[in-house]
């Protein structure tokens, strides 16, 4: 029995461990490459200065990929609760008290942390090493004293293992929701109507939104007259955005309700639409990192398509396109990493949501659904999601990347307030992507979800 729980344990954090390696690969790869580059510099007159500006702006990227892991961590850690809430329960019933048991999902979270870590430092590290090697023999680089391990590789691992030990905590709350005599019924999650009905951090989430609303337009309007209105600009960024975080239950089931109308009358995309809805915990829990992820590329990429059409605008006989290419790619880059990240979150929780919904589907099964009806469900549910996921990414990454731009530069003379320019490249990238993503994360829970017979499945408590 114990073995089984645990290889089930192994099972659900697949895809945290993933995570957690992924965030701690990009850290230390991009720690240690930055390092290489220092090393370039190491002698030069200003030298200590450039190396203090390369760290600062890895840091940043560094801090961004771990916001974007925490987040999708802590989903993955309330999704395992919400289908462990049985077992919880039991436990709870024989004397097990919610504190004993949320410390025990923290230290899971803990030894993830751990070992995820650990082993994508390692890759990153290693990775970094092959690109110097091949950089020194084709040219790219030059011959030098290049550092074996940078030291500062190590903060990115403690971070990661702290984010993560903090988001399984923070995930594990819904331990003490759950009561002893849930262990007599089937685990479910929170309806529409108890998940709406969470005034404390609805009024929160309002209070993000219209505050960091106000202080993103003031942005705007500063910028007209000094680039420090950027700096107001990003809190009110910041803000409006954890207003979106925090108010995600009632916003992302309101945009997967209008996805859900276009999907069809057909018995599975009709089911796909209401389950979508019917729990927005759950659908939250799933889409929220890819919203996450969308919105930081589409971002930087419109700032700086934005950017572009200003300066020309302005400085009109000056070439600023090879510059602000190789930007635009290198950001695009290291913030697509987030993005990488959310879709690994959004595939794994839509796996676990299947994984914990074996009754409900082995029951469509036995009222006559085929196994293509079933696995044509998933599919729509996960394509649902990840439209609504990339549309309102999109609609977000729009604003910010523009107020950014304009909040910066708005004060140059002759410029004013222009319309946001639009990166329609990327924005294909991303609309493929989408739907590569879909099919992705639906194709594995789909086959889980079609390889149990319909009597076994109604069997499973």
């Amino acid at each position: 029995m114990s073995a089984g729980i645990s290889l089930r344990r192994g099972r659900e954090h697949v895809s945290s461990l993933l995570v957690t390696a992924l965030s701690a690969a990009f850290g230390a790869g991009l720690i240690q490459a930055t390092g290489f580059v220092n090393d370039l510099y190491r002698d030069e007159e200003g030298g200590g200065e450039t190396q203090t500006a390369l760290v600062a702006v890895a840091m940043v990227f560094i801090l961004l990929a771990l916001y974007v892991a925490s987040i999708v961590t802590a989903n993955t850690f309330g999704t395992i609760i919400a289908g462990r809430a049985r077992t919880v329960a039991l436990l709870r019933l024989v004397g097990a008290s919610a504190r004993t048991l949320r410390r025990d999902v923290a230290r899971e979270g803990l030894v993830v942390g751990l070992v995820g870590a650990l082993g994508g430092a390692i890759v990153g590290v290693g990775v970094s090493h092959a690109a110097l090697a091949w950089g020194v023999a084709s040219g790219v680089m030059p011959e030098a004293a290049y550092r074996s391990v940078d030291p500062l590789v190590l903060l990115p691992v403690v971070l990661v293992v702290l984010t993560t030990w903090t988001a399984s905590h923070v995930g594990s709350r819904a331990v003490l929701s759950v009561t002893p005599m849930q262990a007599t019924g089937a685990a479910q999650e929170r309806s529409h109507e108890e998940s709406v009905r969470r005034p404390v951090r609805t009024v929160f989430a309002i209070l993000f939104l219209v505050g960091g609303a106000s202080l993103l337009a003031l942005g705007i309007l500063l910028g007209l007259v000094s680039p420090f209105g950027i700096v107001v600009a990003f809190f009110g960024g910041v803000g409006s955005f954890t207003g979106v975080v925090l108010g995600a239950h009632w916003i992302l089931p309101a945009v997967l309700r209008l996805v859900g109308r276009a999907l069809g009358r057909s018995a599975p995309a009709t089911l796909a639409a209401a389950n979508a809805v019917r729990y927005p915990e759950r659908s939250t829990r799933t889409t929220v990192g890819l919203v996450i992820g969308v919105t930081l590329v589409t971002t930087f990429a419109v700032a700086m398509a934005t950017y572009r059409t200003i300066l020309l605008r302005e400085f009109g006989g000056e070439d600023v396109d090879g510059v602000l290419a190789v930007t635009v790619g290198v950001l695009s880059a290291l913030i697509g990493f987030s993005g990488v990240i959310a879709a690994v979150g959004m595939v794994n929780n839509l796996s676990l949501s299947v994984l914990q919904r074996t009754r409900e589907l082995g029951l469509l099964r036995a009222l006559g659904f085929t196994a293509r009806q079933v696995r044509g469900m998933i599919l729509a549910e996960s394509a649902q999601m990840s439209v609504a996921s990339v549309g309102l990414g999109l609609a977000l990454g729009i604003v910010y990347g523009w107020a950014a731009a304009q909040s910066l530069l708005g004060s140059l003379s002759g410029t004013g307030l222009v319309w946001p320019t639009m990166p329609w490249g990327l924005l294909a990238i991303l609309v493929a992507g989408a739907a590569l993503l879909a099919g992705l994360a639906a194709l594995a829970p789909s086959r889980r979800a079609t390889a149990v017979s319909p009597v076994a499945a109604l069997a499973v408590d």
